[in-house]
């Protein structure tokens, strides 16, 4: 068998593969509440055989989505839509999971097809953003709210509500988002957080934040939890591969099972040397050097790629985004191209005339 279709099982939680479906926003929902859009959209991959489907990046606060079609958990009224999600997802032979997340000074924008992801004015209904440290995103970027100790407590606490409100939902995994600028990530990077408090400065207190969410969060949610870092900056004086490491181990500690490796994002203008599977070797070496799963992810296409990622011991599971977006049965097709398709098993029924036994 495929080393990428060998099935894999964390704190009672089996994933029948190691395709993980990326969280990629689909900027559809009203007030936060997910719809037949992400019903559709979700369900789709998971009838398609991937073994993990993560619901887009949702806010554990109105203030923190990215836009105003992000979804939300914020309220208990979010749940039953997402339950519904939920249930399917899981009655076809996929685990399910949530990213909860907190945009920070990347909020407040408009949905790229309407604004080109521009800032929201007050006038066409953006809302104030928030920072470790009063400093944009970019030019023609808002000032963020710098935050204050207190409200640090309450957004600890809005990602504990969000955890009990997607275990109600029946999720399987929670991902908490530390990466590509928003808010968890904007602690941990010297480029911007210049906070001369508990949560600035040293890496200590700069990753006091996110240490502080993931513990609460594992206090109240004892299925798999996974963090998504920024793996680096690509800025040589920004947040880099070492320091991923060394999170990566503290988190480890506390109960963080995988760690799902991207990068980037945190001030426009970098240069990324982008290439098939150019964030592999920043998942291989947060795997070996800090002794915990990994996710690799970024512009993995095929599954011959896919499979030896896995194969070579680089990650444990491989993250599928864009190339989903293209073919909902991406999995069935890459089980059926390296050899290992069981038709009664990995096809749903009514799909059988589409791959033929044998």
């Amino acid at each position: 068998m495929s080393h990428l279709f060998e099935p894999l099982t964390l704190r009672g939680v089996t994933f029948k593969n190691r395709i993980v479906m990326s969280p990629m926003c689909q900027y559809s929902a009203q007030d936060g509440f997910a719809n037949d859009w992400h019903f559709t959209h979700l369900g789709a991959r998971a009838v398609g055989g991937t073994g993990l489907i993560i619901v887009e990046a949702t806010a554990v606060e109105a203030r923190g989505r990215i836009t105003p079609g992000d979804l939300g958990l914020w309220s208990d009224a979010h749940i039953a839509p997402l339950k519904r999600i939920v249930d399917f997802i899981k009655t076809n032979g996929a685990a399910a999971g949530i990213q909860l997340a907190h945009a920070g000074r990347k909020a407040s924008t408009a949905i790229p097809w309407k604004g080109n992801g521009k800032p929201l004015s007050y006038d066409q209904g953006g809302w104030e953003v928030v920072a470790p440290s009063a400093i944009p995103f970019a030019e023609g970027y808002p000032t963020p709210h710098e935050l204050t100790k207190a409200e640090i407590m309450d957004i600890v606490q809005a990602f504990v509500d969000a955890a009990r409100r997607a275990d109600t939902a029946g999720f399987d995994v929670v991902e908490l988002h530390g990466a590509h600028g928003y808010l968890l990530h904007s602690f941990l990077s010297p480029l911007a957080n210049q906070r001369t408090d508990e949560y600035g400065g040293s890496f200590e207190n700069r990753t006091r934040l996110f240490v502080e969410i993931a513990r609460a969060v594992r206090a109240v949610w004892d299925k798999p939890l996974f963090a998504r870092f920024s793996s680096t900056d690509w800025v040589s004086e920004g947040w880099s591969c070492e320091d991923s490491v060394e999170l990566a181990r503290v988190l480890k500690a506390i109960g963080i099972d995988v760690i799902d490796n991207s990068s980037g994002g945190i001030i426009p203008g970098v240069r990324i040397p982008t290439e098939p599977g150019y964030q592999v070797p920043l998942a291989e070496a947060v795997r070996n050097q800090a002794g915990i799963m990994t996710g690799a992810v970024g512009l993995i296409t095929e599954p011959e790629q896919a499979d030896a990622i896995i194969r070579n011991g680089q990650a444990d599971f491989v993250f599928i985004g864009r190339e989903l977006l293209r073919d909902a049965h991406w999995a069935l097709r890459a089980a059926r191209q390296l050899g290992v398709l069981e038709q009664q098993r990995d096809v749903p029924p009514q799909y059988w005339r589409a791959y033929p036994a044998g």
